[in-house]
């Protein structure tokens, strides 16, 4: 029996220009699972508007954060794999995207190819939503639809309460405060649709009982909860993370600390929407101190983390 491992984040495109990122979200963005309106309906809105103007201003934002090696988050991803194959040495340790590449399909037949009878499909999100980890799970099934042969499989559909991922938050916000004084805490988590929750979707509550739950192991300071990275017409989440940071200043906050639980690589939404728009509308209003605390990335203390949940379930 040879287990193998498969860590899967959302995805990237394969360059930062106009051409790569159309393509990736032409993929992305056609997925019932993220955009669940009448195909009718929105595929004319997709290829008739939001992939014609789209494209050019998210490469421009991609090129921003690139890296000589891609992008942060499929840098980080990689490097996790890298490490949890170090230390799971008699396993099969590989990395996919849901969209873009490496992708799933072709990763699971790689790793069926290097003799692998046994499946654990680790979803890099610590937070279980219908737009994230449901297409993994469909991805998953297409792979063995019609195989004559199905190992066994485990998917992990979350660690939102997972003992060493609330202490590990805990702790890396401890070492801020020890630092420097702050007036807030803000949790920023990514928005989805109100529509999706009211279909079932956990998220939300998932999102709230970490919050809840880091600041136990934190202690008595203040601290709120919001959501980021709305897109489309429609109700997502609220707060907001930019109305609330707007906000701020004007409630006699002006030095707060700013983590985003939902995402444990660097990605454009950290870097560029938290890190640097998110900065900005907060200075401008009148804040003076904004500490961005990043995601995990290479923190050999997650892939610890991501061993106890591969050997716990």
């Amino acid at each position: 029996m040879k287990k193998g491992i498969l860590l899967v984040n959302l995805g990237t495109p394969e360059s930062p220009t106009p051409e790569a990122v159309k393509k990736y979200l032409a993929e992305f963005l056609s997925d019932r699972r993220v955009i669940n309106w009448p195909r009718s309906l929105w595929l004319p809105i997709l290829h008739g508007i939001v992939l014609q103007v789209r494209p050019k201003k998210s490469a421009h934002a991609y090129k921003k954060i690139w890296r000589e090696e891609g992008s942060p988050l499929w840098i980080y991803t990689k490097k996790q794999a890298e490490l949890l194959q170090l230390r799971m040495p008699n396993t099969i340790v590989r990395f996919a995207m849901t969209y873009g590449r490496p992708g799933i399909q072709e990763t699971i037949y790689e790793m069926k190819q290097a003799g692998m009878t046994e499946l654990f499909v680790l979803p890099l999100y610590p937070q279980y939503s219908e737009t994230t980890v449901a297409p993994i799970c469909d991805q998953v099934g297409q792979v063995y639809k019609s195989a004559a042969e199905i190992p066994d499989i485990k998917i992990s559909s979350s660690f939102y309460d997972h003992e060493g991922y609330l202490q590990l938050l805990a702790n890396t916000i401890k070492r801020h405060l020890t630092e420097k004084s702050f007036d807030m805490i803000l949790f920023s988590y990514h928005g989805i649709p109100v529509s999706t929750i009211e279909r079932g979707d956990p998220y939300e509550e998932q999102c709230k009982i970490t919050t809840q739950k880091v600041m136990e192991r934190i202690g008595d300071h203040p601290y709120t909860h919001s959501y980021q990275s709305k897109f489309g017409p429609g109700q997502w989440l609220t707060p907001m993370t930019r109305e609330t940071l707007k906000a701020f200043p004007s409630q006699n906050i002006k030095k707060v600390l700013v983590i985003t639980p939902g995402f444990v690589a660097d990605c454009l939404e950290t870097i560029e929407e938290i890190n640097e728009e998110n900065r900005t509308y907060f200075m401008e209003n009148g804040g003076e101190v904004f500490e961005y605390i990043q995601p995990f990335n290479e923190s050999t203390e997650f892939t610890e983390i991501l061993q106890s949940i591969i050997e716990t379930k």
